[in-house]
């Protein structure tokens, strides 16, 4: 700017930058999946999103847990000069796992205490998906790359469903996400959202009682999206207003919900 003969100085230059808009920011890490098909199954759920019939429904599937039912951290009110501690080491009072159904319709969701994560459970699921949803022509299943989602114990059920329930509805079909695409999950954000409010700064006496706030929880969400209809993972349907794009760089899943 001197040798354009421009008479300034370093705190103009730096009032213009914060003018302008320019702030320091850290970089955000973007995660993102290795999948050589991430495009080709991605564009795959939005085509059957887009195309979805009242007759048939689309469901986010995932795990949550296993996780220990003891004094958990979090946030809390606290009167001033105090700070809430929990204990490093803690007895365990029990430890508890569920898988959950998300249905992006209607944003209902159903869920299931299990075991472990494995095929049982998967299965297990998809009957009681059938049974909940038997009005339906076909549903959908959508879940991530885990072992247990793409057994062929699994894919056996599913095809003997299928050929067995010619005459009768549902059908089932699954739309993998890409591997290692977890974080593109729906139901991650709805696991987040009830472990904010259910788990976080928690103490639970046992694991019924955990069970019970869940319980609790999810039942008073659906009733508020049976009152308040409202779609779940807008940006996947491909019928938005603005040109639906599904970002690598979004994430479903707070890191911070265990």
């Amino acid at each position: 700017m001197r040798r354009r003969e421009f008479a300034t100085n370093q705190a103009n230059i730096a009032k213009l930058i914060r003018e302008a808009g320019y702030r320091w920011r850290k970089a955000r890490v973007v995660l993102t999946s290795n999948d050589k098909r991430f495009r080709e199954k991605l564009d795959r759920i939005r085509d059957i999103l887009s195309h979805l019939e009242p007759s048939e429904a689309f469901f986010s599937v995932d795990e949550f847990g296993p996780f220990a039912i003891r004094l958990r951290g979090g946030r809390a009110l606290a009167p001033p000069g105090a700070t809430p501690k929990i204990p490093q080491w803690q007895k365990s009072k029990g430890a508890l796992t569920m898988v959950a159904a998300l249905e992006l319709s209607g944003n209902q969701l159903l869920h299931s205490y299990i075991r472990k994560k494995n095929t049982d459970a998967m299965i297990r699921m998809l009957r009681m998906l059938t049974e909940r949803y038997s009005d339906r022509k076909r549903i959908v299943v959508s879940w991530d790359a885990a072992s247990w989602h793409r057994s062929q114990r699994l894919f056996d059920f599913i095809g003997q469903h299928n050929n067995g329930t010619r005459n009768l509805r549902p059908t089932i079909e699954v739309a993998p996400l890409p591997a290692r695409a977890q974080f593109l999950n729906v139901i991650e954000s709805v696991f987040s959202g009830m472990a904010r409010a259910i788990i976080h700064n928690s103490n639970y006496p046992s694991v019924d009682a955990a069970k019970a706030a869940i319980d609790r929880y999810f039942a008073e969400r659906n009733e508020h999206f049976l009152r308040n209809p409202k779609r779940a993972g807008n940006r996947i349907w491909g019928k938005e207003r603005t040109p639906a794009s599904f970002d690598e760089g979004s994430n479903c899943k707070d890191p911070r919900y265990r």
